[in-house]
């Protein structure tokens, strides 16, 4: 499959974006809560109608998916995924660790993804059978020998239900969690593709929040997958699972499950 011209598309999709975002950060934007409460702002908003009017123009045929403004159903069997700003929170917060979220899928499986972190001018580019790159050098996510060694990371315990949150906490309890990180949003992930966190484990994704990682992270040599184990598609229910090391799958699995609760009793 190539996707030369769909990479160059996404890098302008990407400066479209942070041309909206950049003026707006740290300045006393509008905001108002979605039906969901989460927090929209002018930024998203401006961010996803300059992608989509590229897109638009250039790719008519395909589909669009966006944070904002939905759906577009296109003819093609392809559909790109829009996130103007992954990180609202953050970015209202003054914090730079928001990102622009942009994913090609082909049949609703992710094989192109763009995270583009605009203060900090860094782009992570995922492109199905090709190496992960950030501001076009090679990045690779790094091995894990042991999850008592695993720096975990997740946005934050809010986005759990409580049952899920006791997963993930007893997930937590076998890392260094001494250094678990939270906060962050895709730009965990995008940290993971380089080598500085092993896990990041989180609920409650949508589309728009997981396509685009998918690539950047399996490029780097990583593993993204639901609570099951099953890999990440346009059907996915928002149980999201990274991993630098696929070789720590099985293990991070038995933790989840509870399967591995008799080895505490065992000491």
């Amino acid at each position: 499959m190539n996707l030369s011209a769909e990479i160059a598309l996404a890098h302008r999709l990407a400066d479209a974006a942070r041309a909206e975002i950049l003026p707006l950060f740290r300045t006393p934007v509008s905001t108002e809560a979605k039906e969901d409460a989460t927090p929209v702002t002018l930024a998203d908003r401006n961010a996803e109608e300059a992608m989509r009017r590229i897109l638009k123009a250039e790719l008519p045929q395909d589909g669009v998916f966006g944070e904002e403004f939905g759906e577009e159903k296109g003819r093609s069997g392809r559909q790109w995924v829009l996130d103007p700003i992954d990180g609202t929170t953050a970015f209202l917060a003054g914090r730079a660790t928001f990102g622009t979220l942009i994913a090609l899928l082909v049949d609703g499986f992710p094989v192109l993804g763009l995270i583009d972190q605009p203060v900090l001018k860094e782009r992570w580019l995922g492109v199905m059978g090709q190496g992960t790159t950030l501001n076009g050098q090679p990045v690779s996510a790094r091995t894990c020998r042991d999850l008592a060694r695993a720096t975990i990371a997740t946005t934050g315990p809010q986005y759990f239900s409580q049952a899920e949150g006791e997963v993930f906490m007893a997930l937590a309890a076998k890392t260094d969690h001494k250094r678990m990180v939270m906060g962050g949003d895709c730009y965990n992930y995008a940290c993971l593709a380089s080598g500085h966190i092993d896990i990041v484990c989180e609920a409650g994704l949508k589309l728009h929040d997981y396509a685009a990682l998918v690539p950047v992270v399996e490029g780097a040599g990583g593993l993204m997958c639901d609570w099951n184990g099953e890999p990440l598609h346009d059907a996915s229910e928002g149980h999201v699972l990274a991993l630098g090391d696929p070789a720590r799958l099985e293990d991070v699995l038995a933790v989840m499950s509870g399967e591995d609760a008799h080895d505490d009793h065992a000491h």
